[in-house]
């Protein structure tokens, strides 16, 4: 059988790979913060005895997007967009402290301050606690001030930024995560508080990406068609008459 299956094959389901990511990245289109998952493929010629005219395609992992996406005014104390590179710092549910750029912070019920998901905001000092019914002021360095009824404000804590010089692999739950520990706070990194850092997404250039990739499916499968077909044709013209 033709190795031309095998390769057509291995074509059309990296092409479902690139589906997939494009679907998440559409879907996220809307979110605030995200930075669109990247996909990129390598040929890699079938080695063996003959002339090397068989090509797979791998996946090659190339991480996320990393330009920002357009900041807009909320006029919301407690909305944050992070500058330049700079990411929060937050506990994940495994415990583990994780970065995101998702600036649409709020307080629960204990007072903590924490991610529209429910993740404790980290702090210098670990997450961040603050004064019931207090009026928060978040300053571009991160510093936090907690105002209650008419007493003087009061520096509660202070985020921590980080900002990383390599790129950072994307767990699952969609946080970013240093291989290897904990990133160092940055005292240079700034935030713009009132505001909301909005998807790096484009939904036109990601629809057309996802309609050239469904494109590129259909060949996969017509090459498939067309090996079996040559594959029927020898047969018929090798069986015993």
């Amino acid at each position: 059988m033709d190795r031309l299956i095998y390769l057509s094959m291995a074509g059309a389901k990296a092409t479902l790979q690139r589906q997939d990511v494009l679907a998440h990245n559409l879907a996220n289109a809307s979110t605030p913060g995200f930075r669109a998952e990247m996909q990129a493929f390598r040929a890699v010629p079938v080695l063996g005895s003959g002339a090397s005219t068989r090509v797979y395609a791998l996946e090659s992992t190339v991480g996320a997007d990393t330009r920002s996406g357009p900041v807009q005014s909320t006029g919301r104390s407690l909305d944050v967009a992070l500058s330049g590179n700079a990411m929060l710092s937050v506990q994940g549910l495994d415990g583990t402290e994780a970065y995101t750029r998702a600036g649409a912070l709020e307080l629960n019920a204990e007072g903590q301050l924490v991610t529209s998901a429910g993740l404790p905001v980290l702090g210098d000092g670990g997450p961040i606690q603050l004064p019931a019914g207090a009026k928060v002021e978040i300053a571009a360095d991160g510093s936090i001030s907690a105002q209650v009824g008419n007493a003087r404000p009061q520096v509660a804590g202070r985020l921590k930024l980080v900002t990383p010089e390599a790129p950072m692999p994307r767990g699952a739950d969609g946080l970013f995560r240093a291989g290897d520990g904990d990133l160092p706070a940055d005292p240079t990194a700034r935030l713009t508080s009132g505001a909301l850092e909005g998807s790096n997404v484009s939904p036109v250039e990601t629809m057309v990406a996802m309609i050239a990739a469904a494109r590129q499916f259909e060949q996969q499968m017509k090459m498939l068609q067309g090996a079996e077909q040559r594959d029927q044709g020898a047969a018929k013209l090798l069986a015993p008459q």
